[in-house]
């Protein structure tokens, strides 16, 4: 991310004050336990090069042997939630064109990490999605300029300053420093990172649910404004595209439905439809579930 400098300009003379690198040691550090952003097992290289990179103090995540991390699945390091923006479609939070397509996540305790140059993001640029740690967000790629594919990452203390020492899987990268890091990121015995509630969004509760052959297709209910939302995950073939889908039908009305080959989950698909019956289900392959109408109040 050399090039980085020349497209910050007068902009980080705003965003990166004089002085922040001596301001960011009196400032509230990086709380959260952050693993590496990428899948399990996964080796790459944390660079905190220097000087020149910018902003300072941020990671470069770089190919490592024979594995090339172009196109690797990017997952959140912690929980919290995710804003999705591109300097490519004019829904940036700051300006910065260089930073391409790119993820902030805010976590519980203020801080946040950013995930820059990712080529594809698992929503469109000004959404938001509620996400734990492991949670995919999207995929390394280039975006922002003449790079090769890389994932610019950064930690951000809740004051707004870089830090300019990240530990990641309990490894500190400190400025200058260039290290192997391997993942234990979603982990957990290749369970779906997502959670049905974290796809639909705030405000939704399961009220009913489906095992599949490879999954379960989930009802859920926002009382406040009425709203069903269905969503299928996945347990098996995780990371794949494979079929799969969900929809939702209101008594008397048209059928919503998301299809495709999907490495978690299709949906979120959502109807409003206060004191009207829903038919309701979704599939992962062969195996699918459709209800009757019911849920009516």
């Amino acid at each position: 991310m050399r090039g980085l400098s020349a497209a910050l300009g007068a902009v980080l003379m705003v965003a990166f004050v004089p002085g922040a690198s001596q301001a960011q040691t009196e400032d509230v550090g990086i709380m959260a336990a952050h693993k590496s952003p990428f899948n399990c097992g996964k080796t790459f290289y944390a660079n905190n090069w220097t000087p020149g990179h910018n902003p300072s103090g941020s990671i470069d995540w770089q190919s490592y042997g024979s594995d090339a991390i172009s196109g690797e699945t990017v997952r959140a390091t912690a929980g919290g939630t995710a804003r999705f923006y591109s300097t490519l479609a004019a829904a940036d939070e700051i300006g910065i064109m260089a930073y391409g397509n790119y993820v902030v996540i805010t976590h519980s305790d203020g801080t946040k990490t950013r995930y820059a140059h990712l080529a594809s993001m698992v929503r469109s640029a000004g959404s938001s999605l509620t996400v734990s740690q492991g949670t995919v967000i999207g995929t390394v790629g280039g975006t922002g300029g003449d790079y090769p594919p890389h994932l610019h990452y950064e930690q951000i203390t809740s004051g707004g300053a870089i830090d300019s020492s990240p530990t990641v899987e309990g490894v500190t990268v400190s400025l200058g420093q260039k290290k192997t890091i391997t993942s234990t990121n979603a982990c957990s015995g290749g369970s779906n990172p997502y959670t049905p509630e974290e796809v639909c969004g705030s405000g939704y509760s399961v009220i009913d649910s489906s095992a599949l052959t490879g999954g379960t297709v989930y009802l859920l209910y926002n009382s406040s404004n009425s709203t069903n939302c269905v969503v299928t995950l996945k347990s098996t073939n995780l990371g794949t595209p494979t079929a799969v889908s969900a929809f939702v039908e209101p008594e008397g009305g048209v059928r919503t439905t998301d299809s495709g080959n999907y490495g978690h989950y299709a949906g979120p698909v959502r109807k409003s439809a206060p004191n009207v019956c829903v038919r309701w289900g979704g599939s992962v392959g062969s195996s699918a579930y459709t209800s009757p109408f019911e849920h009516c109040d």
